[in-house]
Order: C-alpha cells, then structure tokens, then sequence
C-alpha cells in the first residue's frame, strides 16, 4: 500500500476555545490530488490550518509523511498557499520578496540569498508564466499573477505536499485551468496535493478525490461516488442536485431551484 502522506485521526480542532471540527479523521496516501468542499464557516480552512500547525488542537493527531505532528508544529517540506484575500496587498514587498519568504523555512539556510537561489526563484516564476515580474511590486500584479506569485512561494523549496486554500477563488476561467492544470502537471510528478475550493464543478472535472467537511467529514472519495444529491444536501444544508452533461460526460451540480447556469438541467 502507498504510505500515507496525510493522516488525521480523531481530530478536535478550532480557534481559542471555540472547536470548529470535531473527531475528524482523514487519510491521503502520497501521490493524492484531493479537493475539500464545504459550505462557509464548515471547517475547511480549519483542517488545512490544523494539518499545518496553525489551528488550536484539543484532541487526536496529525501525521505528515509519517511524521506525528506536535501542537503548533510546522511540517517538513510541506507548501502553503494562503486565500490571497488574506494577504496586504500594502505590505512593501516585490515578487522576489515574497518567493524568497518560501527559502527562508529551510534549516541552515545563510541569511542572504545566493546565486543558486536566485536561480530557483527566476525558474519557479518561470514555469508559472510570471517570468519576469521579480521587481514588480505585488500591489501592482493581477489577480491572476497575485495568485502565481503566492503558488511560486509555496513551489520554490520543492515540497511533497502542497495544501492550497482556495488557490482559483476570484480569477477568471484561464487562469483557473492554467492553476489546475499546472496542479495537476506538479501531482503527475509526485507532489501530495491538498485543497479547499468553493467550484464544485471544476473539481468534479479535475480531480480525482473530494472531502466534504461540515464540522466534521461527511463523506470522502471519487466524485463518481460523492457527488450525489443526498450527500451535496446534506454537505451544504441545502437540496443539491447533480447531473452529467450529455456531451462532455462531465458531472455537473446546481442547487435546486436555482436560477444559475445549470438550473435547466437541473430541472430536465
């Protein structure tokens, strides 16, 4: 069996006193590509945090490539990209500047930056399309670029496991599949991936695994298997309904009754 990359047992978690999920347990062999779904407030940026070291554990256990986690506790060689909601676009900070934050983690490291990498950050840009900004400052950016900057940060120290809170929320449709697709190109070659995202249909397209968190796991697996009406509804305390499109296969969902792109088929 593929080892675990990922592994959360009994997990009681949240912020202060306040638990936001409650006997969680997950487990993602290396190698996964797996989304977390959830309506807001459920509890899907709290596991990312909590597999991080960021959350308040009060029970239970987290593991990282096999690693048992102490409370607050930063795993190895994991990547992180943040909500770019989150950021301050203020901060005086360039592209390079916030690349370079991805180096800073690693133990030993000199405390300036050498040619090599200086190497590492101008190829990581690279290979995102943002060849070139190093300078820019990152007020300045796209929302699009903002979102690869912070994807670069978390690629530039070449880490196994990659967690991406909403890494496509507010880009336009290209650069939602450049994201998915150069996701899916890092997964194809090892990487454990692991995010949250609100596109319920662009997971359903791209990847191969789903988690739906509603203060708890409400169920977990392909999307052939997890994307049904009974669990959808009662994911996102709502009547869902779910469809495939009759000319590309695809899996496609809707809340009933609503007037969204899909509600002709949901009602067909």
């Amino acid at each position: 069996m593929t080892p675990a990359a990922i592994e959360v047992e009994d997990l009681s978690c949240g912020y202060d006193r306040t638990p936001v999920l409650d006997r969680v347990s997950l487990s993602l062999p290396s190698g996964s590509f797996a989304g977390v779904i959830g309506p807001s407030g459920a509890g899907k940026t709290t596991l990312l945090k909590a597999i991080l070291g960021l959350a308040t554990r009060f029970a239970g256990e987290v593991r990282v490539q096999g690693q048992s986690l102490r409370p607050g506790e930063h795993p190895a060689r994991v990547g992180y990209v943040p909500q770019v909601e989150t950021v301050d676009w203020t901060f005086p900070a360039t592209v390079n500047d916030v690349v370079l934050m991805g180096l800073s983690v690693k133990p030993g490291r000199l405390p300036w930056t050498s040619r090599a990498e200086r190497r590492m950050i101008e190829e990581t840009l690279s290979d995102l399309g943002i060849g070139g900004l190093g300078r820019r400052h990152i007020r300045d950016l796209s929302g699009g670029q903002q979102h690869r900057v912070f994807l670069a940060r978390a690629l530039v120290g070449k880490p196994d496991v990659l967690i991406l809170d909403e890494p496509t929320a507010s880009v336009d449709i290209k650069t939602r599949d450049d994201i998915l697709h150069h996701l899916a190109h890092l997964n194809q070659r090892g990487t454990t991936i692991l995010m949250t995202t609100h596109e319920l249909n662009s997971l359903a397209a791209h990847l191969p695994w789903v988690v739906c968190v509603n203060h708890g796991i409400v169920a977990q697996g392909c999307p052939t298997k997890v994307f049904t009406d009974a669990i959808l509804s009662r994911t996102f305390n709502a009547e869902m309904r779910v469809v495939r499109d009759q000319t590309t296969g695809n899996l496609l969902v809707a809340e009933a009754g609503s007037h969204g792109p899909f509600a002709d088929l949901v009602a067909s």
